[in-house]
């Protein structure tokens, strides 16, 4: 018996992936169906929705799980959800569709079939609504509010099959796992309690302090990295995972932490993000998410520890799996070390801040950046890169 955490609401994982076996017939039904173009992160949704990181959801939200998850951020059935899991098209398309018919679910990039959808229903929705609700704001500067405000005018429900994982299981073969696979490596090396730190950029050395930390605490770290899309100037995830994996080579104990990947796409929905990273690392095995500053946002529209805050206002038993809530963490030039404002007595001008941000401008201009900033060994990684912007 599994000494890991359950999946969220449900015994079991619960992947909507067809097996191999029967692969090649279904898609040669699907190849008969009308085509619903995917986004991104809808692609990146249906992924997941495939390998089971959705769990115990069975395909795309209808009206009234997207109005309590929007609201109440909570399924009909009672289960705890923070942001709705939504497929859109246009209005002219949803007049064709039917209760009860079959769609195929198209890569919208690279027409793959991804999947096929049978029909509940199609309805349409307040956008400014749900971003609001789940972003705290309609700023369409805000890469968030712009993919919803995006998306078709209509959504459209049902459960779904899926067919494919895209490229990821070949693009990042070293890293890239469904939350089975986690599980069973989880269970192979006897971790009871796993700490998963997301992160969408290169570790710099607040993230390795962050994990260490959780090292401290937890029999094993997982790096889960998202490998969908970002935000224009984040490092890409092929580069990411070397300078990561760096980083593990030269700084950490020997099966104390694994890297891993995931097929999502950003939200940047700060507080409600951090709630569903939780979510679906519960599916993957994990006990604890490590929640430090600013995670999941972007800019000045969430404030630093609001994330933190998040997780004392939902439900108790919403999640198994619990937060590492992390202070600031910095260079400490006093202490000769890195710390966090509970280890750290001394004043604000011997801290040096370290962000990814800070670490990305300072690379792309060239400037030196300081030992205390990032592994060397991590920086000759990363400026390989830069080099090849020039």
């Amino acid at each position: 018996m599994s000494t890991l955490v359950m999946p969220h609401g449900s015994p079991v994982l619960l992947p909507r992936l067809v097996a191999d076996t029967a692969l090649v017939d279904e898609l040669a039904h699907a190849a008969t169906l009308p085509k619903l173009q995917l986004s991104s992160r809808e692609v990146g949704d249906l992924m997941m929705l495939g390998i089971g990181g959705f769990t115990p959801l069975e395909g795309f939200m209808g009206h009234d799980d997207w109005r309590g998850v929007c609201d109440n951020m909570q399924l009909t059935s009672g289960v705890f959800w923070p942001i709705p899991i939504t497929l859109s098209t246009s209005t002219e398309q949803a007049s064709e569709l039917k209760s009860g018919q079959e769609v195929a679910l198209v890569d919208g990039e690279t027409q793959e079939i991804m999947g096929v959808l049978r029909v509940s229903e199609t309805y349409s929705i307040d956008k400014a609504h749900e971003c609001q609700q789940v972003f705290k704001t309609t700023d369409a500067a805000h890469p968030g509010v712009k993919m919803v405000m995006d998306q078709g005018a209509v959504n459209v429900a049902g459960p779904v099959k899926v067919f494919s994982q895209g490229a990821f299981p070949q693009q990042y073969a070293d890293t890239y796992m469904t939350p089975q696979q986690t599980r069973d490596l989880f269970t192979a090396k006897g971790w009871k309690t796993v700490a998963a730190f997301q992160t969408r950029n290169p570790m710099h050395r607040s993230h390795e302090y962050l994990a260490k930390i959780a090292i401290e605490i937890c029999d094993g770290v997982m790096i889960h990295s998202l490998l969908g899309k970002l935000k224009a100037g984040d490092i890409p995830a092929e580069v990411r995972q070397e300078a990561i994996s760096t980083l593990i080579d030269h700084y950490f104990v020997k099966d104390t932490v694994i890297q891993s990947g995931y097929p999502l796409d950003m939200r940047y929905a700060g507080p409600r993000e951090a709630l569903l990273h939780a979510l679906f690392r519960q599916n993957y095995g994990c006990s604890h998410l490590i929640v430090g500053r600013d995670h999941a946002g972007v800019g000045d529209y969430y404030g630093p520890f609001d994330a933190h805050h998040i997780f004392d206002q939902i439900p108790e038993g919403a999640l198994l799996t619990k937060p590492l809530k992390i202070d600031w963490t910095f260079w400490c030039n006093a202490c000769g070390d890195m710390a966090s404002t509970r280890t750290c007595p001394h004043t604000p001008e011997d801290r040096v801040l370290v962000s990814g941000t800070k670490l990305r401008h300072a690379l792309s201009s060239g400037e030196t950046v300081p030992a205390n900033f990032s592994r060397p060994e991590v920086l000759e990684v990363l400026q390989r890169y830069y080099a090849t912007l020039d």
